[in-house]
Parts: C-alpha cells; sequence; structure tokens
C-alpha cells in the first residue's frame, strides 16, 4: 500500500453514520478537501478538490512520511443578504496522508488548475516493478 489517509475523526464519524442510518447515510457530509488517488508510470497522483480556494492560500508540505495539504476558503458576503441554503464550506482546511516508504517524499511536485490541486509523487526507483530473468537451470545441475 501506497497511502494511507490520516482523517481518524471523518473516518470514524462516517462508520458511526453509516453504522446507525445505512450505507447511503452521511453522504452530504463529505470531506472538506475530497481526494483521488490514481497510480500511473512510474508515479502516485492525488488530486483534491479545491474550488474557490485562492492557490497561494493552499500549503503543500511533507514532514516524517506525512504529506499536508491545508487551505483557506473564504466566504465573500454581500451586505443584506439573508441565506437560505447553506452547503458550501468555508474556512481552514488539512487532509493530512501517509506515504508510504516506496514513494520519493523529496521530489514531490504540486499544481493547481481549474479548482483541482494535483500532487505528483514518484515511485522510488528501487521499488518499480522490473523484469527478471530466467535462467535454463543448467547452471544448478553441475
Amino acid at each position: 500500500m501506497y497511502l494511507t489517509t490520516l482523517d481518524p475523526i471523518t473516518r470514524d464519524f462516517d462508520r458511526i453514520v453509516r453504522r446507525a442510518f445505512g450505507p447511503t447515510a452521511g453522504t452530504a457530509f463529505r470531506a472538506a478537501l475530497p481526494m483521488d488517488t490514481v497510480r500511473r508510470d512510474g508515479e502516485v497522483v492525488l488530486r483534491f478538490d479545491v474550488p474557490g480556494f485562492d492557490p497561494e492560500k493552499i500549503d503543500v508540505t511533507v514532514d516524517r512520511g506525512v504529506l499536508s495539504v491545508s487551505g483557506t476558503r473564504e466566504e465573500t458576503k454581500t451586505e443584506g443578504e439573508t441565506h437560505v441554503v447553506r452547503e458550501r464550506q468555508f474556512g481552514s482546511f488539512t487532509r493530512r496522508v501517509r506515504l508510504g516508504e516506496n514513494l520519493d517524499a523529496e521530489a514531490i511536485e504540486a499544481t493547481s488548475h481549474d479548482g483541482v490541486l494535483e500532487i505528483r509523487i514518484p515511485v522510488r526507483e528501487e521499488a518499480k516493478p522490473r523484469k527478471i530473468e530466467v535462467g535454463s537451470g543448467k547452471e544448478l545441475a553441475s
């Protein structure tokens, strides 16, 4: 396993809600920074939804094998407005992901485009799949 999310409060809350109200319950309580992870040619890519986040206010750090993504989405308020429905979340958010030893934390790259933060983490060379030559077995017979 290359990654482990470190969001125990959300994980435990989701588990409790699903146990109490069924498997589709709790879908309104999504993570503030939803994440997809994919593995592609020699790297792992994490994609976070960050709509409305100023890229200048997104911090990506790695410390002792834990990648942290933090950001702040500020609400713009107009005088005279009264909320009728309020589903969007504002404020500061953080997601933490434990990186496996097979990933090169020194070579992480991050970009933000169209409300998606993409973090690319190369797989260490020694962890990449490689072809093993199969001998004929004649060497073993002597």
